[in-house]
This record gives C-alpha cells, sequence and structure tokens, in this order.
C-alpha cells in the first residue's frame, strides 16, 4: 500500500528496441565472485556447562526431536509438502481495481491450472476483511471476511483449491491501523465493533488501542514504535492483550479460513520485533512471510542517484530486527532497473562492489523483487515500470537471486504470459535459487552482462555487438530466451 511520499520522476528517454542479434562468442571474463550476504550480527550467549544445565540441554533436544518427529509424522498423513524456501516463485494475484471485477476469488480459483503449471509457489491475496476501502486497506471488523473480492466461502474455497494444487496461499495482512466503527463522546472515531461470531477474544477495542501519539485519533496506548498513518488510527502494538488478539486472528485466518503465510502491509508503522511474534505464534517457523517496506530512495533533484546502499541498509536492518522471520520487497533494486531501463543508465546495475545495487546485493535469501505491484503499476501508476521493457523487467528478476513476484496485470492483462512462463522454466532448469551466485561481467550506459551459477549469461540492453564478452556454442553455451533488449544464454554442457 503506497502511504505517502514523492511522486518520483520519470523524465528521461527510453531505450529504443534493437533486434536481438547477438553474437556468439568467447567469454573474456572467468573470475567467479560470490554474492555475499550482509546481516546485522547477533550476540550469542553461550550457556553455562553445569551439569544442571547438561542436563536441560539434553531434556530440550530430546523433548525437540520428539515434537520436530510428531511433526514430520503429521505432514506426511496430511500429504503436506513444504515448499523450498530457497525457490519460491510469488504471483501477486489481484490489482488496484480487483475489488471492481465481481467475484474475484472466483477468477483467481480458474486460473489456478495456469497457475499451477506456470511454475508459481505461493499465491499472494489481497486484504481479506470488511474495508472502508474497496481495495481492503483501511479495515474494520477483521473477522468479517465479506468482502468486494467475494465471501467468506468462496475464500476458503479458493485457498483449499490452492493448497490442493500445491500452491501456498499468502493473505495480505493489514494491522499497523485499523478504521474504527463509531465515536467517542467529543466525536472522535476510535471504538472498535465486532459483531462476527468467533473463536478467541473480542476485539471490541476503544481508546486503549491506539497509539498514544496518534495526532488524530485520541488514543491512549503506548507511543508509536513505527511512522505514523495519516488515514486510521495507529494500532499500539506494545499492548499485550491487542497483540494476543491479533494473532488469534492471524491463528483463525490459518486454522479455519486456510492461509499459510503473511504479506505484512505497511510495517514501518509499527516495530520489527512484532513481525517475529506474529509469524512465530501463527504460521510459525519455516514459512515465507514478506513485508512492504517502502523505502525512500535518494534523488538529486529528477535524477536518482548512483549510491542506494542507505535504503537497501535500512530494509536489511528491517528484516533483522524482525529475526529472519519475514523478507522484504527489494524496493530497491525495482527502482534503480528501471531508472537504468528508462534512460539507458545500465551502469546503475552494479554497485561500488561488483554487486547488484539493491537488496539482492546484501541479502538476496530475503530479498522478494518485483517490478510492479497493485500500488507502483495498475490503475493507480504511481511508480510505473516502463511498459515498452516488462519483459526485460522480469528476464532480469528471474536469472538473478532474490525471490521473483509476479504481477497479476503483466501475466494474465498484458500478454507476458508466454515470456514469463519461459523464464521461470529456465531458472528451475538451470537450479537458480535465492542465494545463487552471480559475477557481473560489463555494466555500461547501453549494455549489462552478468552470469549466474555458471551455467546462465544474461545480456541486457540495446547494444547487440557484444565483441568477446558473449559465449560460444562450441563451449556448450544455448541461446534460451530473448525478448525486449534482452537475451539469455544456458550452458548445456
Amino acid at each position: 500500500m503506497q502511504v505517502s511520499g514523492r511522486a518520483l520522476a520519470s523524465g528521461g528517454c527510453s531505450c529504443s528496441t534493437i533486434p536481438h542479434q547477438f553474437g556468439r562468442q568467447v567469454l573474456a571474463f572467468q573470475t567467479k565472485a560470490r554474492v555475499q550476504s550482509k546481516r546485522v550480527s547477533a550476540q550469542r550467549t553461550v550457556a553455562a556447562s553445569t551439569p544442571v544445565a547438561t542436563a536441560e540441554k539434553k531434556l530440550k533436544k530430546t523433548a525437540s526431536k520428539v515434537a520436530d518427529t510428531a511433526k514430520d509424522v503429521a505432514d506426511k498423513v496430511v500429504g503436506v509438502s513444504k515448499p523450498d524456501l530457497s525457490k519460491v516463485v510469488l504471483l501477486q494475484a489481484f490489482g488496484w481495481d480487483s475489488c471492481d471485477k465481481g467475484g474475484w476469488y472466483k477468477i483467481v480459483k480458474e486460473k489456478i491450472p495456469d497457475i499451477k503449471a506456470s511454475g508459481v509457489t505461493h499465491v499472494w491475496l489481497p486484504p481479506p476483511s470488511q474495508s472502508v476501502s474497496r481495495q481492503g486497506y483501511l479495515p474494520g471488523q477483521l473477522y468479517n471476511l465479506q468482502s468486494l473480492y467475494g465471501s467468506e466461502e468462496e475464500l476458503k474455497e479458493l485457498l483449499a483449491a490452492l493448497k490442493e494444487a500445491g500452491l501456498v496461499p499468502v493473505a495480505d495482512i493489514v494491522i499497523n491501523h485499523r478504521c474504527a466503527d463509531a465515536q467517542d463522546e467529543n466525536g472522535v472515531w476510535n471504538n472498535f465493533r465486532d459483531d462476527v461470531s468467533h473463536s478467541g477474544e473480542k476485539i471490541d477495542w476503544g481508546q486503549w488501542a491506539i497509539t498514544g501519539n496518534d495526532p488524530e485519533f485520541g488514543g491512549t496506548g503506548n507511543p508509536d514504535t513505527g511512522d505514523d498513518y495519516g488515514p486510521a488510527p495507529d494500532l499500539d502494538h506494545l499492548n499485550e492483550d491487542l497483540r494476543s488478539h491479533l494473532k488469534d486472528w492471524l491463528n483463525h485466518l490459518k486454522e479455519d479460513i486456510g492461509y499459510e503465510g503473511w504479506r505484512f502491509d505497511f510495517v514501518k508503522g509499527y516495530g520489527p520485533e512484532f513481525i517475529k511474534e506474529y509469524v512465530l505464534e501463527t504460521v510459525g517457523e519455516g514459512t515465507f512471510n514478506v513485508g512492504e517496506y517502502w523505502v525512500d530512495l535518494r534523488w538529486n533533484g529528477a535524477e536518482l542517484d548512483y549510491n542506494q546502499n542507505d535504503a537497501r541498509q535500512t530494509i536489511v536492518n528491517w528484516i533483522d530486527g524482525a529475526g529472519g522471520a519475514s523478507a522484504a520487497f527489494d524496493f530497491p533494486t525495482k527502482g534503480i532497473l528501471q531508472e537504468a531501463v528508462k534512460n539507458c543508465q545500465y551502469w546503475r546495475l552494479r554497485d561500488e562492489n561488483n554487486k547488484p545495487p539493491g537488496v539482492i546485493g546484501y541479502w538476496p535469501e530475503q530479498s522478494v523483487t518485483f517490478i510492479d505491484n497493485h500500488d507502483t503499476g495498475s490503475t493507480q501508476q504511481h511508480w510505473p515500470f516502463p511498459d515498452s521493457h516488462v519483459d526485460l523487467g522480469y528476464a532480469y528478476l528471474f536469472t538473478h537471486p532474490g525471490n521473483p513476484t509476479i504481477f497479476w496485470d503483466h501475466y494474465f492483462d498484458n500478454g507476458y504470459k508466454g515470456v514469463i512462463d519461459q523464464l521461470i522454466e529456465l531458472r528451475k532448469r538451470a537450479g537458480i535459487t535465492a542465494g545463487s551466485n552471480i559475477e557481473i561481467l560489463a555494466a555500461d550506459h547501453d549494455f549489462y552482462v552478468a552470469r549466474i551459477n555458471d551455467n546462465v549469461t544474461i545480456k541486457m540492453g540495446p547494444r547487440y555487438d557484444m565483441g568477446d564478452l558473449l559465449p560460444k556454442e562450441e563451449d556448450g553455451w544455448k541461446f534460451a530466451v530473448s525478448g525486449t533488449d534482452f537475451g539469455i544464454w544456458e550452458k548445456t554442457a
């Protein structure tokens, strides 16, 4: 969800489309460079080696083994197949106006055969609760799952069908704020109703649930642990009762409705430490979760600065603050890539350490890459990727480290299904994962060449006479996929 922030400049010329006539010559560079994950180290406390401590450790270890064994057996009994989190391919299964299509859950359900066949592993669905806004990002009564996307029963049927197809349904979770149903004695909207019967505690909250420094809604809770969100009351995540109620609701979505992962909206609004709690006490460890931390990039007027280290470090710090329980959308990669493409500035795609310049250059396993979503593209067009080079954007995502995301509008509405299917199959065939090795061989104003895992080479940009930078067929390279200003080779021998 877009909250605030500047309208990003879109000036500059698009790169012209050049026929895909790439010379097949010997590759000049053979040096291997591994992209290192950058993490903020956590202190570890070493347990005392006393007999009592040793006995306690053995008991805990035995109990852990028993629990793990029981879980393994249970998984086998119910046929659970846990996806490899290094091979996530996420589909955002809605756009900004999907709520107005009529029966959206049914529409997605009809597309499950195509989604499954594509190689997608996880399906991100829109906010499920009743909402003041049509799209669901101003939720009111959280347990009321009758929305413009469909009924609660239709939602359950969709989630069951997704899981039957081996796909993991991910809910869009909006818990930074909540819209009130009633006014207090001063006419301020800060009283919440809960009219739906459900297990767990009622969430008919009052002013106590709202942060005490929310300037508009008269909250009496603790100070906010993140950025203020103007349109609705900010929730006090420091309040233990409130967190307990939210976990009850999340567990309801998991156990009774059928979700298996969370996409957390506007995570700038509350402390990352709560994300860890909400994940571990609901869907649990080893699940795919992602946070929307829309970080501001650094600009010099209308020109994007080359160095975006502060922006990506901010996201890495948030991931670390969440204890690694959630990945994060890679906004720096999106912004840098689209400026490179739009203005023929492919030199942007290599940082000062010869690594990718986004979060994938710091912590690729926790980076969720994308080129557009319901805010940046769709009908909102707040910060869209160039229409002329959408296929090139996906070529970058699916050949590079990180966890790539497909936008529904691109895949089903805008004619990119064919090339995206090819790219997913290439990624799978070549064994490219979130943490794959990458070596950037060239990054100039009009071309970019990178090698991934020593068996995939991608060339991007309008220049096609590459001299000795492109691979030779006699060395085992085969031309695999091409599109607007890009070509990809795969090593088959």
